[in-house]
């Protein structure tokens, strides 16, 4: 099995790489600073979890066990040499499934400037490409309109509601969501990305 990491993946300003401890003053204050913008979508446990939650160098310890075992695939996501946010490829699955899911976030004061999209499209042609999975999908929720212009821009297609899908936030939440195939994006995700984002930027 191919794990396909460690790996750094990078275009222009926009590069993924695997989170780890050092980053930890900087995400926490990312988060902080970011809780308005955040919160509201993060997961949630159904049921209460004893004991103090996770200290970050925990929390990238269990990822990079993941990530070693071929499950998921942690990234930090920096523009411009700095952390902005983090995007996760888990629940990689191979088999006659060979699927993954995608999801990210990045700080409210770089939104908008295309950097998730750039980074969800290298993180997809890794997928289909060195890893070999012909699958991978986003669910967002229908109140994040943010999430939602992503994968518009992407050209995700659209699969329809999963009821009561993930708890977040402290409550069961629908999610859209949002697939690409391999065959779909036979030149790569990020070189049609890069073509989408200059037609939308040329003058008329």
């Amino acid at each position: 099995m191919r794990t396909g990491w460690p790996v750094a993946l990078a275009d222009g300003d926009v590069r993924l790489r695997g989170l780890t401890r050092h980053d930890g003053r900087t995400w926490l204050a990312l988060r902080a600073s970011n809780a308005g913008w955040l919160d509201r979508w993060e997961a949630s446990s159904p049921v209460p979890v004893p004991g103090p939650p996770p200290s970050f160098a925990q929390f990238v310890r269990q990822l990079s066990r993941q990530a070693r075992a071929g499950t998921a695939l942690p990234f930090a996501v920096d523009h411009e040499e700095r952390l902005v946010g983090q995007l996760t490829v888990s629940g990689i699955a191979y088999g006659s499934l060979r699927s993954a899911t995608i999801g990210y976030w990045v700080s409210q004061h770089v939104a908008g400037r295309g950097i998730i999209p750039t980074a969800v499209a290298l993180a997809t042609d890794h997928c289909f490409g060195a890893l070999g999975l012909h699958r991978v999908e986003i669910n967002v929720r229908p109140e994040n309109a943010a999430s939602l212009r992503v994968v518009e821009k992407l050209g995700f297609r659209d699969e329809g509601v999963r009821v009561r899908y993930l708890h977040i936030a402290g409550e069961w939440c629908d999610h859209r969501t949002f697939a690409l195939t391999a065959e779909e994006v036979p030149e790569g995700l990020l070189t049609r990305w890069k073509v989408t984002r200059s037609a939308s930027s040329a003058p008329e």
